[in-house]
């Protein structure tokens, strides 16, 4: 492999080195070396400098072919820490990580109406003062949300406001991408891998990660999947298009096909939200009612169509379905997916497409906040999100 000089070591190197640190959990400077195609030298002023941020440590040592033992470096997780907020319709979630995207703390308030910032200071201050976080290792707030109109990035608030208030960096992202960012960071998915999720709630978006940063599009607003027609002829979508494949499989388009059936009623009761009805459907589902099974099941194979789609335009390798809509019945989407991708996926017969289940898909969004926050801290480089 070519090497790069010395001089070329900039912020896109640092990102590279702790790209490939993060991935491989532990390794050696040779190893860096031979993965990024840096110089010997670029390596070593790269990994100083991270070592003496608190970025990285050195953690042991692995024997070596040449005889001496080669120190081993990894992500310093407990050094510092980001901070998401997840704005739903009715709930914020609050999600602390550290910087190997590890869990620290999470908590889920009621959304009450006033002026945002003032509301998302007064939350920062109580969460983060509840989990002890010393205020000069946190890195930055995001906060995500649903995109609710096309070309949508993001919540809408005063960014500079809230930054000012909190004095610390405050990003905004649609939950959607966040969700995307998260599932990689804390999976410690190799930026060489084709990387995309799938976010399912009351709509349902997607996110990719090429290289180590999330794809956003000329207008910031790449990963609307659910705005892919599945029948042109079909139903229309607030959008302005037809057939959007979000109006068949999304929670809510899930959640109204139930109540057409009589025989889901009693399983739906009073549910007062879709979020709720869909629940108890997903719920019935997996425990063996058939009539719900099969609702659920039609929804993710219309998924799987508008899915396959966008794994044949972007040679995917790797995906993970995120989102409520899986937390209950995630098997059932999983399967059909897997089932089609195997059938129909134009590269199939060069390489799978593997297909994985969120760990923490009601928090996906949350955590993924949080990513964005540590990744704008320690891997500079990447896209954040628009400019406000």
């Amino acid at each position: 492999m070519a090497r790069r000089e010395a001089p070329a070591a900039g912020p896109g190197s640092r990102a590279l080195v702790v790209d490939v640190i993060r991935s491989a959990v532990a390794i050696s400077r040779v190893e860096l070396a031979d993965l990024t195609g840096l110089t010997a030298p670029s390596i070593s002023n790269i990994v100083r400098d991270l070592i003496a941020d608190g970025i990285i440590h050195e953690v042991g040592s692995a024997d070596s072919l040449r005889g001496k033992p080669r120190k081993l470096i990894a992500i310093n997780p407990q050094n510092r820490f980001g901070v998401g907020f997840h704005l739903g319709p009715e709930t914020v979630t609050c999600v602390a990580i550290d910087l190997t995207g590890g869990l620290i703390g999470r908590e889920m308030v009621p959304r009450v109406a006033g002026a945002l910032p003032e509301q998302l200071t007064e939350r920062f201050d109580d969460f983060t003062a509840a989990l002890d976080l010393p205020r000069d290792r946190i890195e930055g707030l995001a906060v995500v949300a649903p995109a609710s109109c096309p070309g949508d990035a993001g919540p809408s608030f005063d960014r500079a406001a809230l930054s000012s208030r909190l004095g610390l960096p405050v990003i905004a992202e649609n939950d959607a991408a966040a969700a995307a960012l998260g599932e990689f960071w804390s999976r410690r998915v190799s930026r060489e891998q084709s990387f995309g999720s799938i976010y399912v709630s009351t709509g349902i978006g997607a996110g990719f990660v090429f290289g180590g940063a999330l794809f956003r599009g000329a207008s910031f607003d790449a990963g609307e999947l659910g705005h892919v027609s599945i029948d042109y002829a079909g139903r229309l979508c607030p959008c302005g298009n037809r057939g959007c494949v979000e109006r068949y499989a999304s929670m809510a388009a899930t959640a109204a096909a139930a109540r057409e059936i009589p025989a889901l009623r009693p399983v739906i009761g009073a549910a007062t939200t879709d979020s709720i009805a869909y629940d108890q459907v997903a719920r019935a589902a997996v425990n063996g009612n058939r009539t719900a099974f099969e609702v659920i099941d039609r929804a993710a194979a219309l998924l799987a169509v508008a899915v396959t789609s966008m794994v044949n335009l972007l040679d995917l390798s790797r995906l993970v379905l995120t989102g409520p809509g899986v937390a209950l019945a995630g098997s059932i989407y999983a399967r059909r997916l897997r089932e089609h991708l195997e059938r129909t996926a134009h590269a199939r017969l060069r390489h799978p497409v593997a297909v994985e289940l969120s760990a923490q898909p009601r928090d996906a969004a949350g955590i993924g906040a949080a990513a964005l926050v540590v990744q704008a801290s320690i891997a500079p480089g990447h896209t954040p999100g628009p400019a406000t």
